[in-house]
């Protein structure tokens, strides 16, 4: 019977908001949303096209069949459109969020995996609860290792 092992454990990974925290954070979110748009417009553009590429090659438009497979077109542009935009509303209020934040507030940021050997006796909750303090990208602390 071994008396050590080696497991993997997450660490938390906090921030200490700062001017430099909020750019970069503003950054990345304006990115998203600005990702968020044109996958939206693309969306748009390329549903028209199907739409347009499936009434042009039928002899008659309006045969149900054609209002069919238009319909379901739409049907899924429209599904994929209601997730892109719940998606970028996500966004929008994280981005209202990091602007809502106060200097000097610590918020989590992340997770990240390390292993540990633990061994008879060791108390496992300590073990696994570790987490790391980040200022501008410098770890400023590690708690509970």
């Amino acid at each position: 019977m071994a008396d050590s092992l080696t497991i993997k454990r997450s660490i938390t990974v906090r921030a200490v908001v700062t001017p430099r925290w909020k750019e970069d954070a503003e950054r990345e979110l304006s990115n998203a949303i600005a990702g968020s748009d044109a996958q939206l417009a693309q969306l748009e553009q390329e549903g028209q096209q199907l739409v347009d590429a499936i009434r042009s090659q039928s002899l008659n438009p309006l045969d149900p069949r054609v209002q069919e497979q238009v319909a379901s077109v739409q049907e899924q542009v429209a599904a994929k459109r209601a997730e892109l935009e719940e998606q970028k509303r996500q966004l929008l209020e994280q981005q209202r969020q990091v602007r809502d934040l106060e200097m000097e507030t610590i918020v989590e940021q992340g997770q990240l995996e390390s292993v540990t050997d633990v061994r008879v006796g060791d108390n496992l909750v300590e073990k696994l609860q570790v987490a790391l303090l980040v200022r501008d990208g410098v770890i400023e602390a590690i708690e509970g290792a």
